[in-house]
Parts: structure tokens; sequence; C-alpha cells
């Protein structure tokens, strides 16, 4: 088996896009739909990566696989990580805007096109891809690599935490993690032409806030002065209106500077000094665009509300929930006591749900694991400025991180930004050129003297 071609590697992709392994919503054990296409799935992976699947394999949760390459030695040991479910298309996907069926995995022109062919059965394709042709080659890692592939990330299951537990169980720290998050950007930065790779080296924290009012309910005809939906969305004005603090933290300024040294002109020299200049940005970026805002603060987005059940009776319980991202630096404690000082009123109960902590901030400079995926970016995308971010959506990884030496989040697949917007959305699709260097990422990365 020699390297295989990009136009190998998009029959592959297209042949798992094909199965609809949808996310699970809720705990417990699949539908037999749902079973049946993770099943099918790995039948396919199996055919696909006979070698890789030789290996032993674990189940882990409801539909996750835990395998384990052994290396020259068991200490350091390196996790890759991607995951198999993919988030649901309505039924009428073509009034949505699709230019082709979802799940039909077509190859045109050049694209492979359906749902999960960047998030994140691509990235998933071509670091499988790359295990294989090296196992073919009688490589041998250096070190143990532990291949995890989770089953619902896109509903914050358990799989993660789960594979989490049974390698903490087993004493086996690892000293490296990569997942899925930055990806090589075109037009990521106003004024940048070329390539960004954008490599996650922490991520925010996540925590869903429910807000509930009680109120006496009765019919419609005769309403209260103050109304349980009315005070609830008094609440919810005053939370829009006084957004968590601004602040740049040290990764946002590195990466700030390293964009800086690219761009001529007074925005160039304001990036360039970035350290400096932390509180202008800080009150600048937030009027750019709600990318840029989430940069450098905690976010809430409101996005469930409940009142009454009909439309002529009044509400005997109203509630929103909002999703919360936890700057880096900050804490679900601030984020959640941030929102009660805005809220100021004892008749909104404010309670946190399922909290998860920002992530430690992985090593750069010159680490040998940060300097192994800069040489990777290197060898698959030449013309890409590599430069590290603060993730601002969740991961599986953030489950690994506490425990990890080093976690990076990172899909070396290349996105533009309709393709970025395309995530989770109509016409998700990746070019059959880039996952051909996404196999060059991964191989280039397991065979560096720097992880050896």
């Amino acid at each position: 088996m020699t390297v295989p071609s990009a136009e190998a590697v998009a029959e592959h992709l297209a042949a798992l896009v094909r199965i609809p392994t949808v996310t699970p919503k809720y705990a417990g054990p699949h539908d037999e739909a749902t079973a049946a296409s993770f099943a099918a799935l790995h039948d396919a992976l199996r055919t696909f990566y006979p070698r890789v699947f030789a290996h032993a394999v674990e189940d882990i949760g409801r539909a996750g696989l835990l395998i384990r390459i052994p290396g020259g030695a068991a200490d350091r040991p390196l996790v890759l990580m991607a995951h198999q479910d993919v988030v649901p298309v309505p039924a009428d996907w073509a009034a949505e805007g699709w230019e082709h069926e979802p799940f039909e995995g077509a190859i045109v022109d050049g694209w492979v096109h359906g749902r999960g062919t960047l998030d994140d059965k691509g990235a998933l394709t071509v670091m499988l891809e790359a295990v294989e042709s090296l196992l073919d080659e009688a490589w041998t890692p250096p070190q143990d690599v532990y291949v995890l592939m989770g089953a619902d990330e896109e509903s914050y299951g358990d799989c993660a935490i789960t594979a989490a537990s049974v390698l903490t169980e087993r004493g086996i720290v690892p000293w490296m993690v990569l997942d899925e998050g930055g990806a090589v950007a075109t037009g990521a930065f106003p004024g940048l032409d070329g390539e960004a790779a954008v490599i996650g080296v922490s991520e925010k924290g996540i925590v869903d806030v429910r807000l509930t009012v009680e109120g006496l309910g009765g019919h419609a005809s005769t309403p209260p002065r103050e109304s349980a939906p009315g005070i609830l969305a008094n609440a919810l004005a005053r939370i829009e209106a006084h957004p968590h603090p601004a602040e740049v933290n040290d990764v946002s300024v590195e990466m700030l500077e390293l964009v800086g040294g690219r761009l001529r002109g007074p925005l160039g020299a304001l990036l360039r000094r970035a350290s400096s200049l932390r509180g202008v940005l800080a009150r600048v970026m937030p009027r750019l665009g709600p990318e840029l805002a989430a940069m450098v603060r905690t976010t809430v987005a409101i996005t469930q509300l409940e009142g009454s059940p009909a439309h002529n009776v009044l509400a005997t319980r109203a509630t929103a929930v909002l999703n919360l991202r936890v700057a880096v630096g900050s804490s679900v404690e601030e984020a959640v006591a941030h929102l009660r000082a805005v809220v100021k009123d004892s008749r909104v109960e404010i309670e946190p749900e399922l909290p998860s902590e920002p992530s430690p901030v992985s090593p750069r400079g010159d680490d040998a694991r940060w300097a192994a995926m800069l040489e990777a970016v290197g060898a698959s995308y030449p013309e890409a400025l590599a430069i590290p971010y603060v993730m601002l959506a969740a991961s599986d990884s953030r489950h690994l991180a506490p425990m990890s030496g080093a976690t990076y989040r990172f899909a070396p697949l290349r996105m533009s930004k309709p393709q970025r917007e395309a995530v989770h959305g109509p016409n998700e699709k990746v070019e059959v050129e880039s996952l051909g260097r996404g196999v060059a990422f991964y191989r280039a990365l397991l065979t560096s003297d720097r992880l050896g």
C-alpha cells in the first residue's frame, strides 16, 4: 500500500457520509435505527482500515471506539480523537438550501458533499488513512498511540467522559491529545491574505443556565400587572444589555501579534502591539462582530423559552435556557454570579446545569509537541500561517484536557468562510485536494522526531 491518493480518501469519506450516524439526543440505549447506523459505520471502518482495527478495539459508551496501537514505549502516549456522529438535517432539506442530498456523499467537481464532511468525518477519515498507511509500511510509533472515536460529541454525550475515566483507571496520562477544533482557514482575519492554520490550545468552558419564574396562572382575560413571562423577559433583556466584561487573554494576544506580522498598514501596526494595547482591543473587538466579541468575553446565548401551553392561558411557570461559553481565565461560578448581579430579582431562579470549566492552556513556544504540530502544518500546508487560538465551541477533548500534558484542537482541512458557516448548516462540503493534505499532516505528525 502506498500513501492513498486524495481521490481514494474522498471515496472512503463519501461512503462514510452515506451512513447517517446522527447524534443521539439523550442518554440511554440507542434506538434500533441509530444502533444499526453506528454498527454499519463500524463495519465500513473495519473494511477500509484493517490494519488499524487489527489492534485491540474497545467499546466506549454507546458506540464509541478506543483503539490502542502499541509503540516503543508506554509512557508519553499520544491520543488522536475524532467523532463519528453528525447533527441531524431537516426532513425538508431541499428547502434549507442543500445543493445535494445531505447523506448522498456526492463527489462533484473536486468536492465531497454531505453532512459530516467537515464535522467530523472528514478529520476522522484522514486520521485513519494516515495511520493505516503508516502501519502498512511496518511503522511502529515511538510511544503508544490511542485512537478515540466518540459517538455523541454533538449532544455532549458521555463517550469521551467514559474514555477519560478508563484511561485514568489504568494510570494512562496522555502526553498529547489532538482533536477537532481549528482548521486551515481562509478569510478568517480582516486583511490577512492566504491561509491560517488556526490551532486551538484551549477552549472556553460551557454551562447551561436555567431561569425560572413562577406565576399564578389563570385566564388570559384578566392578566396580572406582572406576569411570569414578563418578569422573565425583563431579566433576559437586562442580561443582553449587560454582557460579561471583555478581556484579551494571553493566547489571543499571541494570535493577534502573529497575524499582525503578516499585515501591512495601521491594522498590522496595531496588532503587533497587542500586548501593550489589551485595554483598547478589549473595547474595540466586541464592536467588530460576534466572532471577535466571543474571543474576549464570556458569551450568553438565549436558546430556549417556555411559557403557557395555550394562547389563552396564563403561564404558571416561565423558563428560559441560556447557553454560556465561559472565557479562559474566568470560571463557571464567576459567569453565573455575573448573571445574578445583572438580573437582581429574587423572583427569577437562576440555576446552572452541566457545567464544564474552561480548559487548561496547552504549551506553545519551543515545546516539542507544539513544534511537532507546526512542522506537520508546514509539511501539509506550507504557505499557511500557524497560530494558536482559544476554541469558542466545545469538543470531546475538554474531558481529557485536565489530565493531558498538551491538548490541541485542529482538523487539517481547508475551510473557507462559507464552508465554516455550513458546519451544522446546509451545503457542508470539503475539497478533495484538502483531504490529501490532511493525510499528509497526520503522517508528518506521527513520524515527527519531536515525538520520538
